[in-house]
């Protein structure tokens, strides 16, 4: 059994990020004891009073609310500048859906300038982090009448560690692309492999630029909704090459574990181990990924997005109550 060190190392502030729980469910339901899994699972992090917010777990399938969230302490992905302590918010949501009966799993993005009107948060539903992440479950609940049984979020250094113990993650590029908010800078079309930095450039990426045949530089016009599409897919890519990593060798996973036990903190009651067991076979096959149907407009002078009547159909899936629409990426 590997020797894993599990001093843990200290929490930096949290940044929007890809979802780090999702990796360690393919290494660790892959590998199992040989990673020394449950030594691991122990010295992850706990969001304290969470239980209180939750709903019990109690049908066929569970709902995860993965968060990154941005203090913006390291820079502000919409303008480039950085330093200013403006409070934290919850940069990416997403809500992972496992089924419990055939092991499939689902992604929702949830666009951080959704507007709701709850008990807890009038306004874009990422400002609700700001009052903790018991009041963004809440908002969540409230606004998307989404069961949440599950808290997982998800931390800025870990994310960078996580993606360089994978030996990077390739991505392919149809077009030359860069942000010059975030730095994210790809000089030729083609498949890239990117590493911690490069794939927090592209994950943060909401001013997301291609170099088209006429010589000029167009910014995809969907932004934060551009943005969700390429993380969903960066999750799966990491999926993947986690499982086939620890295909290859399962005895060589230490430093991959490590790094993903240093990446999330998750709600007081959440067992990874099991988690790790029911998504076992949705890692394998990859999972669906959907966004949520969506209208712009304006609201006390701020632009925000309005669920589109569309929006049903794929929230009564993540509800429970309806059957799986087909994928929408």
């Amino acid at each position: 059994m590997l020797a894993l060190d599990t001093t843990p190392l200290p929490k930096p502030r949290r940044l929007p990020l890809l979802l780090a729980i999702l990796v360690l469910t393919a290494v660790v339901g892959t590998a199992g004891e040989l990673v020394a899994a449950r030594r691991v699972a122990d010295n992850i992090s706990r969001v304290a009073g969470m239980s209180a917010v939750l709903d019990a777990v109690g049908g066929n399938f569970e709902n995860y609310l993965l968060v990154g969230s941005d203090s913006r302490a390291l820079g502000d992905p919409n303008t480039g500048t950085g330093g200013e302590d403006i409070g934290s918010r919850s940069d990416t949501i997403i809500v992972l859906r496992v089924d419990n009966g055939n092991g499939t799993a689902a992604l929702l993005s949830i666009p951080r300038d959704l507007y709701v009107e709850t008990s807890v948060r009038t306004g874009r539903i990422n400002g609700a982090y700001n009052d903790g992440p018991a009041t963004l479950v809440q908002a969540v609940q409230e606004a998307l009448a989404i069961p949440v049984h599950h808290y997982v979020e998800v931390d800025f250094f870990g994310f960078k560690a996580l993606v360089e113990a994978l030996g990077g993650v390739e991505v392919c590029f149809a077009l030359p692309a860069r942000d010059v908010n975030t730095g994210l800078d790809i000089a030729a079309a083609g498949c890239h492999v990117l590493d911690g930095t490069q794939a927090l450039a592209y994950a943060r990426s909401r001013h997301y630029e291609e170099l088209r045949a006429d010589g000029e530089w167009h910014e995809d016009p969907t932004s934060d909704l551009g943005r969700s599409t390429r993380q969903r897919d960066f999750i799966n890519r990491c999926l993947q090459q986690a499982v086939a990593q620890v295909k290859v060798n399962p005895f060589d996973t230490g430093d991959l574990v490590r790094a993903m036990g240093n990446a999330i903190s998750i709600d007081d009651e959440l067992d990874p181990i099991n988690a790790a067991a029911s998504l076992r076979t949705a890692v394998g096959e990859g999972l669906a990924t959907y966004s949520l149907p969506v209208v712009p407009d304006v609201v006390g002078g701020d632009d925000v997005l309005l669920l589109d009547d569309d929006a049903t159909i794929v929230l009564d899936f993540f509800r429970g109550t309806g059957l799986a629409p087909a994928p929408t990426t």
